[in-house]
């Protein structure tokens, strides 16, 4: 008696993020790219209507807060230091540029 159980058969060779992109492709062949932008579209309106704005805050405020923590543990609490410096010297280095430029405008003008 042998029977072939689905746990006995041999796996086909494909994963299944690979019959995934296969599919994926094959409806991006045949519907083209715009089909995607339009049930997405539809997907986010109806989303919108189920849920209304304050969901959207909700999830963004999620989202947020993983992608900060994420961000926290990958390069540790300094980073943000590292970083608002450099944000402030850019700032400072813009005012000094625009300065200047007004300066060199002010006396080709006057």
């Amino acid at each position: 008696m042998s029977s072939t159980s689905p746990q006995s058969e041999k796996p086909s060779g494909m994963s299944v993020r690979e019959a995934g992109q296969k599919g994926g492709q094959s409806v991006k062949e045949k519907y083209g790219a715009s089909f995607y932008e339009e049930i997405g579209r539809k997907g986010g309106l109806a989303t919108k209507q189920a849920h209304g704005h304050a969901f959207y805050e909700q999830i963004g405020k999620k989202g947020g807060k993983k992608g900060g923590e994420a961000t926290r543990d990958r390069y540790g609490p300094d980073f943000y230091e590292r970083i608002g410096q450099k944000g402030g010297q850019r700032v400072k280095h813009l005012i000094e540029e625009g300065k200047r430029a007004a300066d060199a405008r002010a006396k080709r003008v006057g």
